[in-house]
C-alpha cells in the first residue's frame, strides 16, 4: 500500500489520493501534469533553437555558449540539490556507492557506443537517457509520499530546456532532418513523461531503494555528462561571459528548491 501520510508535505492527501489544494486533483493526473510540464521544455528548448541568427556573430555564438552552461549549472542543481539527498536515504554506503558509479558506467558506455557509430543527435539521445529514469522516479516520488516531486519535476524541466536547445542545434547541423520534423519528435518525446512517470507511480512506490537508486543512477550519469560534454562546450575562448550561465542554472535550481521548501 503506498504510503499517504501527510509528514513532510507540501499539500497532504487523503485515503483516495486527492491533493489538500484549492481545486481537486488525483496523483496520477498530478503526475501526468507535472511530468509534461518537464517534458515540454525539450520542444520549447529546440523553439528557441529556430531563432538561429543573433546579431552582431559574437553574441549568437557567446549566448549559444551561455546556453550550454547554464544546462550545466540546472543539471548540477538537481544532482546537489535532489538526486543524492534524496537518493541517499535508507541506503547503505556501498549501496550508494554501486547506484551511483553504475549511473557513470552506463552514461559512459552509451557516449563510447555513439561516438562509434558517430550517430547524429548523441545529445538527443544523452536528454532521454537523463529524463526517462527522472520522470519515473518523478512519479514514484509522488506516491511514496515524498515532497520533493514537485521541485523534482521542476529541475528536470530546467534541465531540459537548454538539452532541447543543444540537440536541436546538433540535429539540424546534420542536414538530415526538417526543422519542423524535429520539433514535431521533441513534443512526441515529451510524452514519455507521463507514461515513465505513471509507470513509477503504480510499479515502484512501494520500493523506496529502488526509487533511490534510480536517482542516484541518474545523478552519477549527470555528473559524467556534464564534465565530458557540457562542461567543454561551454568555455569559448577570450569570452568570459558563458560560465554566468553555470552559475545563473544552479541559481534557479537552488530558488527552486528553497520555494518548494519553505
Amino acid at each position: 500500500m503506498r504510503n499517504h501520510g501527510t509528514a513532510g508535505r507540501l499539500c497532504p492527501i487523503d485515503r483516495g489520493g486527492t491533493r489538500d489544494v484549492p481545486f481537486s486533483m488525483t496523483e496520477p493526473l498530478a503526475i501526468v501534469l507535472w511530468t509534461l510540464l518537464a517534458g515540454a521544455a525539450m520542444p520549447l528548448g529546440g523553439a528557441l533553437a529556430c531563432f538561429e541568427r543573433i546579431k552582431p556573430g559574437w553574441l549568437e555564438n557567446e549566448f549559444r555558449h551561455f546556453v550550454i552552461a547554464f544546462g550545466g549549472g540546472a543539471l548540477l542543481s538537481a544532482v546537489a540539490l535532489v538526486l543524492v539527498p534524496e537518493g541517499m536515504a535508507g541506503l547503505s554506503i556501498p549501496a550508494v556507492a554501486f547506484w551511483f558509479l553504475l549511473g557513470g558506467i552506463a552514461f559512459f558506455g552509451l557516449d563510447v557506443y555513439l561516438a562509434s557509430r558517430k550517430t547524429q543527435g548523441a545529445q538527443l539521445v544523452a536528454m532521454l537517457a537523463d529524463f526517462i529514469p527522472e520522470a519515473i522516479a518523478l512519479g514514484a516520488t509522488f506516491g511514496s509520499g515524498s515532497s520533493v516531486g514537485p521541485l523534482l519535476a521542476m529541475l528536470i524541466a530546467l534541465q531540459n530546456l537548454p538539452e532541447g536547445f543543444n540537440s536541436y542545434r546538433e540535429v539540424t547541423a546534420s542536414g538530415s532532418f526538417r526543422p519542423s520534423h524535429i520539433l514535431f519528435t521533441f513534443c512526441a518525446l515529451a510524452l514519455l513523461g507521463p507514461v515513465c512517470g505513471l509507470a513509477g507511480y503504480y510499479f515502484l512506490a512501494d520500493f523506496p531503494t529502488t526509487i533511490s537508486g534510480l536517482m542516484l543512477f541518474s545523478a552519477g550519469g549527470i555528473l559524467y555528462l556534464i564534465f565530458q560534454d557540457i562542461a567543454p562546450q561551454a568555455k569559448l575562448e577570450r569570452h568570459w561571459s558563458p560560465p554566468l550561465g553555470a552559475v545563473a542554472g544552479f541559481l534557479l535550481g537552488l530558488m527552486a528548491h528553497l520555494m518548494v521548501n519553505s
